[in-house]
This record gives structure tokens, C-alpha cells and sequence, in this order.
């Protein structure tokens, strides 16, 4: 019985190390944070609404990815450079919005001296991670 608990704290440590560990290389790496503030069920069948509030820190970034579904997402504060596979980078602005089809390559970067604050909503596939890395488009 001790060797049970035992194993079983041992492996929570380790659990709970890991994600720690995971999210703060991803905080110290791109000086960009996403915090979910619904995420729900939609009329699609196998399909999940996520809206999240999205900062990019002066500097920060998102880096090449790619999304299980649609990202509508609109900029409350700020600006961010938004590269799209297969055309040119642009300023979006706040009071702009922008709609990314799901599996299109993109990144943001934020070259402003002010956090850009933007609300994104995501209609995914179900049960699928909101953003999988990819690499960056062969120009």
C-alpha cells in the first residue's frame, strides 16, 4: 500500500512538473498568452465554439501554426503584423478584424510598443488542441 501511494504522488509530481514546465517555456518564448473564456458545443455535429482573449506583448509572437477550424478573431488594443501562407503581411489594427480557414498557415508578430489585445473565436473540430505548430511557408 505504501509502495501505491507512493507511485501515485511520484506521478502526479511528475505530471504537474511537466505542464508547469511546458507553459512557462511557452510564455518566456513568444510573449503570447491565451486565456479560453468560453468554450462550448455548437449546432455542428463534432464541432466545439472556444473564444479566447489573446495578448500579444510588445515584441511577442505567435509563431507559425495552424488551427482545427475556423479563427474569426477581432483587435480590441493595439496592432499585429498577421502573415498568411501565400500572401503578404499586414497591420491589423484595433476596431479590425480577421478570419483564418482552418488548416491555413499563419503567425502574428507584434512590433508595437503597446500589448495588442485581441478576442478570437474558434468553431474547431471537437476534442482537437486549438493551435498545432507547422512550419513556415516556403516563400
Amino acid at each position: 500500500m505504501i509502495t501505491l501511494t507512493f507511485k501515485k504522488l511520484l506521478s502526479g509530481a511528475v505530471g504537474i512538473s511537466a505542464l508547469l514546465s511546458s507553459s512557462v517555456a511557452l510564455a518566456q518564448n513568444t510573449g503570447l498568452t491565451r486565456t479560453v473564456v468560453v468554450k462550448a458545443d455548437v449546432s455542428v455535429p463534432g464541432r466545439e465554439a472556444i473564444i479566447a482573449r489573446v495578448d500579444v506583448a510588445p515584441g511577442g509572437f505567435a509563431s507559425w501554426h495552424t488551427h482545427p477550424g475556423d479563427e474569426v478573431s477581432y483587435v480590441e488594443e493595439g496592432e499585429t503584423e498577421l502573415s498568411v501562407a501565400g500572401q503578404s503581411p499586414r497591420l491589423i489594427k484595433a476596431g479590425e478584424g480577421f478570419v483564418i480557414p482552418a488548416g491555413v498557415v499563419h503567425s502574428a508578430k507584434n512590433h508595437g510598443t503597446v500589448t495588442a489585445k485581441l478576442v478570437g473565436v474558434y468553431v474547431l473540430e471537437k476534442g482537437k488542441p486549438l493551435a498545432t505548430p507547422a512550419a513556415a511557408p516556403v516563400p
